[in-house]
């Protein structure tokens, strides 16, 4: 892999951890494949963070870039090699609140059939169940308060549906495995905060006895847009676990964690939090 091929950590062992802030091109796909790979690739020694570009939410464009060159269908990575430990933290404050779905055909980021029908259908039934309004023809609202979790070991891996084709599929953040099991995931402001806290603790546990200094905070493009003003609480609670230190951060399409005790790799709807050591 050329980004790895890139790592000074692979053969430069002066080093005690490994780690890399990772951005990709979030629409082009593959995101959980380019952290499976990443990986294997540096075989385990490395723990990854980051997010995919954003494109103030058009789901459109989401290209990266390395130095002055703008690239698309491509993903960058920054190495951190330290003497120190580099706090990663994960959560999200979403709860199945559906029956569970069986992703009976599935392309790319397009899931097409749900226990053999339309997927559409799935999310009709449940807007109907639930007493909300779905318009297919703009979605985004509904779909935002609605996403997909992907049962993983009784934890959800979270999607965001975007868009409903002509044919009924339902084009998605990123790719659902067909034979996957899924469920429509419900979630609130005061659970969203606490998810953040959540990450920030367990980002502030990584680094053992070594105070913090500095820390970047990913999440959810979809969540800013769910929560709007309320967001600012969210980051509010993020700034007061972690004590007032530096703190830079943006709202991505789909997060990247992947460290131990975090080892789901590519996210939608997830607080997550890196801290830096003094």
């Amino acid at each position: 892999m050329q980004i790895v091929a890139g790592f000074d950590g692979r053969s430069d062992k002066k080093h005690s951890f490994r780690s890399a802030l990772v951005m990709t091109d979030a629409m082009a796909g593959h995101a959980d494949v380019l952290v499976e790979e990443l990986t294997l690739a540096t075989a385990g020694q490395y723990q990854f963070v980051g997010g995919g570009a954003g494109d103030d939410a058009q789901f459109s464009r989401t290209p990266v870039f390395l130095g002055t060159e703008v690239l698309t269908d491509a993903a960058v990575a920054l190495e951190i090699l330290s003497d120190k430990p580099i706090g990663i933290g994960a959560s999200h404050g979403w709860e199945p609140c559906s029956e569970a779905f069986r992703v009976t055909e599935a392309h790319g980021m397009r899931v097409i059939s749900l226990n053999g029908f339309p997927a559409v259908e799935a999310f009709q039934e449940h807007a109907e169940f639930t007493q909300q309004k779905i318009d297919r023809d703009a979605p985004v609202p509904f779909f935002l308060h609605n996403i997909l979790g992907i049962e993983v070991g009784g934890v959800y891996r979270l999607r965001v549906p975007l868009a409903i084709n002509d044919d009924g599929s339902v084009l998605c953040a990123s790719e659902i495995p067909v034979g996957s099991v899924v469920r429509m995931m419900r979630s609130s402001e005061g659970s969203a905060i606490t998810a953040a806290e959540r990450a920030s603790d367990a980002a502030l546990r990584s680094l053992g006895e070594h105070k913090p200094k500095a820390a970047l905070f990913f999440d959810c493009v979809a969540t800013r847009l769910r929560l709007g003003n309320s967001f600012e609480s969210e980051l509010g609670a993020v700034i007061n676990k972690l004590g007032g230190i530096d703190l830079a951060g943006c709202n991505t399409h789909g997060q990247i964690a992947r460290a131990e005790g975090q080892f789901e790799g590519f996210h939608n709807c997830t607080a997550v939090v890196c801290v830096f050591p003094e």
